[in-house]
């Protein structure tokens, strides 16, 4: 599995292309591009690669994760996949659910409803890896005080499905750097009590 981050956006979201190295699918997960330059670099990442598209993948429907919709749908062809609880809003082609399987070359992602940030939160569980887009993050938990936010679902999703994964996955969150999950176990303030 190829995992490449892209910083992009506002506010500094993490875009991650994840590629098959056998067979080159590959997906893109939260597109948050806000200019023609972060655009690019990610088409241009794609392109030496030789990676085909296979799925858009929104963590959840905040406009920084989803601003590169469009523009990444029209550069690849492929469609854009976001939890059932937001599809309306967000025009995806395809509702996720949880315990949904995406096949992408020769691995699976997992979808796992997190909801507490957002109704329509998920992320993705790979082989010794999990997207968690903004539920968790190194040191720190998603907000809780948007429209649809709840801290304690957020706290419920978080050591329901993510803490009991092994302490050597990697965490790839939607911010900042990545992390681990026995890492967060052992320091996350927000995950000691």
């Amino acid at each position: 599995m190829i995992i490449k981050r892209f910083t992009v956006g506002w506010l500094s979201t993490n875009c991650y292309v994840v590629g098959c190295e056998e067979t080159r699918e590959a997906v893109v997960i939260d597109p948050g591009v806000e200019n023609e330059r972060e655009t690019e670099e990610i088409l241009k990442f794609i392109k030496q690669n030789s990676f085909r598209i296979k799925y858009i993948i929104n963590t959840h429907g905040h406009p920084d994760h989803i601003s590169g919709n469009a523009v990444m749908k029209k550069a690849t062809g492929a469609p854009i996949l976001i939890h059932e609880n937001d599809a309306e809003r967000v025009q995806a082609d395809r509702k996720l659910h949880d315990g949904d399987v995406l096949q992408v070359g020769t691995f699976k992602l997992v979808v796992l409803h997190t909801p507490g940030h957002t109704k329509d939160g998920i992320s993705l569980l790979g082989d010794k890896v999990v997207f968690t887009g903004d539920t968790l993050f190194a040191g720190s938990v998603g907000r809780t005080d948007f429209i649809g936010g709840s801290y304690e679902e957020l706290m419920r999703s978080i050591k329901t499905k993510l803490l009991c994964l092994p302490d050597s996955f990697k965490v790839y969150p939607g911010h900042e750097s990545s992390t681990t999950i026995g890492e967060e176990k052992k320091h996350n303030p927000f995950l000691q009590t």
